[in-house]
């Protein structure tokens, strides 16, 4: 007979085997899983609300979900990505022509600084023009490169991006059918106390509405605001800089500002004085407060994590993710936290 601990020893290589082998199966898909589940976490709430109207239909209960989730942020998410790329592919050809010269407002802007700043910027050798300004244009081409050659590589990739599309909305509509059933059984297996599940489960539901319906809605209403001014005062490619905008407000300590600040400078020194004027109020005003304002709203105090945390996990989960890491990111820090969190009590009580 096979001993009892020799069967476990190969039963859980087997369990970790078949686990591994299953996680690179769906590797390839990884972006449509994990947005799926995560809209399944974020619309669960709407879609009990359903069930409790439809308590025996739950494939039309589902259905309805998936509409509704459809409609507030799948499409308007597509229509701006079009918008995006249009834009960054405008906006490239215009700097490319020669039409748009940052380096030229750049000149523009330190020929109107005033003598003690000339004079400040001459001690630092900053004040070699054409030097600057070629190393000032020579980042802006890099930068709308990468962002015409993203766009240009969604559109020759329509066809996987279809296919994750479609897996996404397929296991979307599942994961709110069965959703509790396999949040139970997924509990049921996890060896684990049963407190420490609950508490687990509970960190985990809080980290997702801290950083998807907290940050990413934090972000979507200042790169909104952002490329809304954009547009009332002229600027060209409003919806780019607002997205912009929106994936620098998920960085702390910099955010938006690294957009909109610079624009102020050049009205300023250029003599649209209203224009700068404005711009400045409206993002010290409003866009600078949406922060302040909505994430204790949306997320609270108690789950908010330091700055520094954001930084690197965002960071390093675009890095290692991609896009989806902005996401990825602060939700890995931020369970790496809940964790340590529930274990460190626990091990003070046992060493008292």
């Amino acid at each position: 007979m096979t001993p009892p601990t020799l069967q476990n020893k190969v039963f859980l290589l087997l369990l970790a085997l078949v686990t591994i082998a299953f996680g690179a199966i769906l590797w390839q898909f990884h972006g449509a899983v994990f947005w799926g589940v995560i809209l399944a976490i974020l619309f669960a709430p709407l879609h009990r609300k359903l069930l409790r109207r439809m308590p025996r239909r739950h494939n039309l209960a589902a259905l309805c979900t998936l509409g509704l989730c459809l409609i507030v942020v799948i499409l308007p998410m597509t229509a701006i990505t079009v918008s995006l790329a249009q834009e960054a592919t405008l906006i490239y050809e215009r700097m490319r022509s020669g039409q748009l010269n940052f380096g030229l407002y750049l000149q523009q802007v330190i020929a109107a600084l005033p003598t003690w700043a000339a004079n400040l910027l001459d001690r630092l050798n900053l004040t070699t023009v054409g030097e600057l300004q070629q190393k000032f244009s020579s980042v802006a081409v890099q930068a709308s490169q990468f962002i015409a050659a993203q766009a240009l590589s969604i559109g020759q990739n329509t066809l996987q991006f279809i296919v994750s599309f479609g897996i996404m909305l397929y296991l979307l509509f599942f994961l709110l059918r069965d959703g509790s059933s396999l949040a139970l059984r997924i509990g049921q297996a996890t060896p684990l106390d049963e407190t420490h599940k609950r508490q687990l489960v509970s960190k985990f539901t809080t980290v997702i509405r801290a950083t998807v319906k907290g940050n990413i809605v934090v972000a979507a209403s200042q790169g909104a605001l952002g490329g809304l001014i954009f547009w009332i005062l002229g600027i060209q490619g409003p919806v780019l800089w607002g997205v912009s905008m929106a994936f620098l407000s998920l960085l702390p300590a910099v955010g938006a500002g690294l957009i909109w600040v610079p624009v102020a400078i050049y009205f300023l020194a250029t003599g649209a004085v209203w224009q700068g004027v404005v711009l400045t109020a409206f993002g010290v005003g409003v866009i600078g407060l949406v922060d302040n304002v909505l994430r204790p709203i949306l997320v609270g105090k108690d789950t908010k994590m330091p700055d520094y945390v954001v930084l690197i996990s965002t960071l390093g989960g675009m890095a290692l993710f991609g896009l989806t890491g902005f996401v990825i990111g602060p939700v890995i820090a931020a369970l790496f936290i809940a964790s340590w969190d529930l274990f460190s009590p626990g091990t003070h009580n046992e060493t008292t």
